[in-house]
């Protein structure tokens, strides 16, 4: 007979960050706490310069903060970061791939990397190329390939280990509206199969419609954080867009500053 609900131990956070600081020749992240539920997904908006792209580089292990804690899934990402970046994927604005490999070649050489079976990793990656219309490119040379080619290229790399944690940043721009299909179409099925998706964007209407919560960030701090109806209702505000939202919340930061 399965225990109560009180009995369960509860689930940890897909992402529980605590005072995380780092700073440049300027203050980049200011002490900022932010938790993301596990099965969310959840987008961080800010404009230029608010840290998005910083604090996420701390939480995949590519940059060491200043100070603070990172656990992911409660795993303690500063002590033992191995452990924590076998949970999760990160994939940048400006991916990186092995331009002679083929995407084929390229989701082989990322899977035994990660140490994946071919038995298994050979169908993931095939599946995951052909859900982002890369079919008629399977066996060509990374090397011609537009920006879209080579951000579909990228995203399916990092989610050839099967990731729990999906951490993108800017994963849309300079996508045409079919590649952005794709990948947005890729990111839901994750999240409906439980995975967790934390994704900045410039691009508010994809946040307002394809997020769980949204989490403002400006000067390094979260400002605002919600569904868009909280959101809304923080700021008296019952049928405004999220643009409108923004705008007036970072506007205020600013002139707090």
């Amino acid at each position: 007979m399965d225990c109560p609900d009180i009995m369960k131990p509860e689930q940890p956070s897909a992402l529980q960050v605590r005072g995380l600081t780092k700073r440049f020749d300027r203050l980049a992240v200011d002490a900022l706490d932010l938790t993301v539920r596990s099965g969310e997904f959840y987008a961080l908006v800010g404009p230029n310069g608010a840290g998005k792209t910083t604090t996420l580089r701390m939480v995949a292990g590519l940059s060491r903060p200043d100070a603070g804690s990172v656990a992911v899934f409660g795993i303690d990402a500063l002590s033992d970061p191995v452990a924590a970046k076998q949970m999760m994927a990160w994939v940048s604005d400006e991916p990186m791939i092995y331009d002679k490999l083929t995407p084929v070649e390229y989701l082989e050489f990322v899977a035994g990397l990660w140490g994946v079976d071919p038995v298994v990793s050979g169908p993931c990656a095939h599946d995951l190329l052909i859900s982002l219309g890369l079919e008629p490119h399977l066996r060509e040379r990374c090397e011609g390939f537009s920006k879209g080619m080579r951000q579909k290229v990228a995203l399916a790399g990092a989610l050839v280990h099967d990731p729990r944690l999906i951490i993108l940043d800017e994963p849309l721009t300079g996508l045409d509206a079919v590649s952005a299909r794709h990948v947005k179409g890729l990111l839901v099925d994750r999240v409906r199969a439980g995975c967790t998706v934390i994704m900045t964007t410039h691009i508010l209407e994809v946040a307002e419609r394809m997020a769980d919560r949204i989490g403002v960030i400006a000067a390094g701090r979260l400002v605002a954080e919600g569904t868009l109806a909280e959101l809304r209702q923080q700021n008296g505000h019952n049928d405004t867009s999220l643009e409108d939202l923004f705008i007036a919340l970072v506007n205020v930061e600013a002139a707090a500053a």
